[in-house]
């Protein structure tokens, strides 16, 4: 019931359209009322044999009655159908805009497809019984209150006897919604889970054709959808118990009626007309009956729906940035890593440990370390794409929890080992970063990434669609691609996590040569994955297990460092760094 209620809230901007909504309904439902007992009286006219003004009047009359509530239908529609639309708009503004507050490990702990599922499935659910069954649920129950008024007006003795069944059937539905909720609850999950399981199969396709697999993810598909055929069959089964039984009821009144009525017009305490308009609002009482049963089902749907919608709404971002809080304070990119502490959700290790170090504005640092050793971690913390348990991080000496979000984003620009672009153009792409920047500027960018030249062979040149996730480009396209676009936004901190690893030997020299002009001028983090990239650096810190072990140039952590030691000797030549100088290094609590 709570979760109805909340659901109720979302009428609250459209309260003047449900309210004429409501207003036309019953305007309709008024005019239904009067055609059955102009029937009636029609009926008793003909029955006396009087074919003069008052059968035409009666004809007229039923007429403009069946117009009117033409035309209140209508309206009523029409309203209904903006009041619904506004709600889908409403829901789904606020669903997304709330997902985008929420912190970066929160849909890591999600599969896509559930998300897509809450912003799709459950959504229409909310919105067709909000825009739609609301109203026919308010437009069901006038039509029985209004019948029964009308029937005790006619008939009071029939009208007790037709009314008898009201309160089992509504025994009945409250039966039917206690039993249907869970099993339709289970029902939108079920169909979220083949959601997730279909948007996993269509993303991985590349992986599934190249293993041949395509007959294995068939299977895991059928087994989703089975899962759906089984619980739906359990929801449909209570549909077809109960909606019949709750039609069948009002349907015993009505032999009563036919029974009982049929004698009083026999003995002619009854008149023909009187028994017409008595029995057409009988009939009148049936059809809500049975909207009622089916809206009750719609209604609970949008109720198992609205309650994963909020459990998406309810979630609290753990990100936020303080009530006016400002950007980062002028500066080089000086960064300082001060006791940071870290450790991901259901993990009994923490991914850093008490690590501590300062990056003076303007250098490079590479971070080297075994998988897992928490370099990537380490880099994430910058941009305040997650938060340490203990310990701060600083940005040209201003605490990144104080700073406003995405002001602090604006001046951190991250290019990883398998960028993600767009389904867009090759411009809106490269300028998304700084959607402002001009086309100058986009292709001085591509030019300084090295990627001008293969660009300007694509068939549109810069305005060329780049297929969903970018897979219409090759590894080294997009990373350039990606690097453009790290250019075209001129952070001040950059953050290169493993950007070569995905290329070949010929495509890695370039790249390089535009991280060289990316990196002129600014604080720069290097996740290296593969060793050649720490060529790039001016020094190097060397994580394990979370904690930062040592720090410095490469020839004395070749010297001091039997960690270091090993990493390169696995795939690092000395070469690299022939003719370099080393550079003093700035560390703290090493």
């Amino acid at each position: 019931m709570k979760t109805f209620i909340r659901l109720l809230g979302f009428l609250r901007p459209y309260r003047r359209g449900v309210l004429w909504s409501l207003l036309l309904a019953l305007g309709a439902m008024a005019m239904t009322v009067v055609i059955p007992l102009l029937t009636g009286k029609a009926v008793n006219a003909i029955a006396a044999n009087d074919h003069g003004k008052q059968l035409h009047l009666l004809a007229l009359g039923i007429l403009g009655a069946g117009v009117i509530r033409l035309i209140l239908s209508v309206g009523r529609r029409l309203i209904a159908g903006r009041v619904s639309l506004g709600i889908e708009f409403d829901l789904r503004d606020r669903l997304y805009g709330h997902l985008q507050k929420l912190e970066l490990g929160f849909f890591e702990g999600q599969q896509t497809g559930q998300l897509m599922s809450r912003a799709t499935v459950d959504l229409q659910a909310v919105r067709f019984f909000l825009g739609y069954g609301l109203v026919f649920v308010v437009q069901s129950a006038l039509t029985i209150i209004l019948s029964a008024i009308a029937m005790g007006i006619l008939q009071p003795k029939l009208a007790a006897i037709a009314l008898l069944p009201v309160p089992f059937v509504v025994l009945v539905a409250r039966a039917y919604g206690r039993r249907s909720r869970p099993a339709i609850q289970e029902v939108q999950q079920r169909i979220a889970e083949l959601t997730a399981e279909a948007e996993e199969n269509i993303s991985g396709v590349r992986v599934v054709k190249a293993f041949a697999a395509e007959e294995r993810q068939l299977e895991r598909f059928r087994h989703a959808t089975t899962r759906v055929f089984e619980q739906s069959l359990v929801a449909t089964r209570l549909q077809a118990l109960f909606n019949p039984l709750i039609a069948f009821l009002p349907s015993m009144g009505l032999a009563a009626i036919l029974l009982i009525g049929g004698r009083d017009v026999i003995s002619g305490s009854l008149t023909v007309g009187a028994f017409v308009a008595f029995y057409a609002y009988l009939l009148m009482l049936i059809g809500p009956m049975r909207t009622l049963g089916i809206m009750l089902g719609m209604a609970q749907r949008a109720t198992a729906s609205g309650a994963r919608i909020f459990e998406i709404l309810d979630r609290e971002p753990l990100l936020t940035s303080p009530d006016g809080a400002p950007g980062p304070p002028p500066g080089g990119g000086r960064i300082e890593f001060e006791n940071v502490t870290l450790r991901y959700a259901g993990s009994t290790r923490p991914a850093l440990d008490q690590v501590s170090l300062v990056i003076p504005a303007g250098r490079t640092v590479a971070i080297v370390g075994p998988s897992g050793s928490g370099k990537s971690t380490l880099a994430a913390l910058v941009p305040r794409l997650y938060d340490p348990a203990e310990g701060s991080i600083r940005l040209d000496g201003a605490d990144v929890k104080t700073l406003d979000i995405p002001l602090l984003r604006q001046q951190v620009a991250i290019v990883g080992d398998d960028p993600f672009l767009f389904s867009a153009t090759v411009h809106s792409n490269i300028a998304y970063g700084r959607p402002d920047a001009t086309r100058e500027e986009v292709e001085l960018a591509a030019e300084q990434a090295q990627a001008s030249g293969f660009i300007s062979s694509l068939p549109d040149g810069y305005d060329t669609m780049i297929g969903e996730r970018g897979l219409t480009l090759s590894g080294g396209q997009r990373q350039r691609i990606a690097i453009a676009r790290a250019i075209v936004a001129d952070p001040r901190v950059l953050i290169l996590d493993d950007a070569t690893s995905s290329v070949d030997a010929s495509t890695e020299k370039e790249i390089k040569l535009a991280l060289a002009t990316v990196m002129q001028g600014r604080t720069t983090l290097i996740v290296a994955h593969r060793l050649s990239t720490i060529a790039l650096a001016d020094e190097i810190a060397v994580l394990d297990s979370g904690k930062l072990i040592d720090h410095g140039s490469h020839e004395d952590l070749v010297d001091r460092s039997p960690l270091y030691r090993r990493i390169v000797e696995k795939g690092l030549p000395d070469t690299v760094f022939l003719n370099r100088k080393p550079v003093e290094s700035e560390v703290t609590g090493l």
